[in-house]
């Protein structure tokens, strides 16, 4: 289910079993007792779900980007791409954002935000704005918000800036590319662009729950909680406390069935040695 965005500075409605814990502990419960009691619950729930992490993060690589995005276009101050209710696309200075370090850069305004999806079956990007409609590009390199449907106009690749990780370009299908050029009164983007430079290099900030990164590290933190009852049973004998250590670690590594063979293979050599 399709969340709604929520910026900083948003009030988070409580959770319910947040809720009916502080009313099981009545009035006679301690205060701060109770207020540890909901700061723990807090932190379980954001680590076992973060499907509810509504945090902003950096793309480090194209296949990170996908869900709402924010485009850090390379201005100073930091500007972010946006779009308006009637499809003008423009630069708007970000305002959340800590002495101007674009990697802590988040939307304080929906218009800043776009929703990315690849297009099925290509390597190429669609960005629908906060109206509903998506972001092209015409011939001339003049960028839009008006269209409902996909066309080569709509449709963009996403490449990595070779020699600046953590940026990319965003590039036409006439293999031109965005870039801004900042004006005596407000940088302009534009889509005509022929070669890499620092005007096209930009950042992406997308919401955490969306990064693939975030789930491989939960299912690594998934692997390394095993008991050590589970562990002995696998290897067919108590283990030493080194031995419990190797096996965690190679659950991590991926190795742990050749690590548990040597160890089962070491324990028949210790029974009849």
């Amino acid at each position: 289910m399709v969340k709604a965005l929520t910026f900083k500075g948003d009030k988070k409605p409580k959770k319910r079993k947040r809720a009916a814990a502080d009313a099981e502990d009545g009035p006679a419960a301690d205060n701060g007792e109770r207020q540890l009691k909901a700061t723990k619950s807090a932190k379980e729930d954001e680590a076992e779900n973060p499907d509810d992490d509504d945090s902003w993060v950096s793309a480090e690589a194209v296949t990170d980007v996908a869900g709402p995005v924010m485009f850090v276009l390379p201005t100073e101050p930091p500007t972010a791409l946006a779009c308006d209710a009637n499809g003008k696309v423009f630069a708007l200075p970000i305002e959340n954002i800590v002495d101007g370090n674009p990697l802590t850069a988040e939307p304080h305004d929906v218009r800043q935000v776009w929703v990315a999806n690849r297009i099925v079956g290509t390597e190429h990007y669609r960005f629908k704005g906060h109206h509903g409609k998506y972001l092209a590009c015409d011939k001339i390199g003049l960028f839009s918000a008006t269209s409902e449907a996909i066309s080569p106009l709509e449709s963009f690749l996403l490449t990595a800036t070779p020699d600046t990780p953590g940026t990319f370009q965003v590039q036409t299908l006439r293999d031109t590319y965005l870039r801004v050029r900042s004006t005596t009164k407000q940088p302009e983007v534009r889509g005509d662009a022929t070669d890499v430079s620092f005007d096209t290099t930009l950042r992406i900030r997308m919401q955490a729950r969306f990064k693939p990164r975030a789930k491989t590290s939960k299912e690594e933190r998934a692997r390394e909680k095993i008991s050590r009852r589970e562990l002995e049973e696998a290897a067919g004998r108590k283990l030493e406390e080194e031995e419990v250590r190797r096996l965690r670690r190679a659950r991590r590594e991926g190795d742990y069935h050749e690590v548990l063979l040597d160890l089962r293979v070491k324990g028949k050599h210790d029974k009849y040695g």
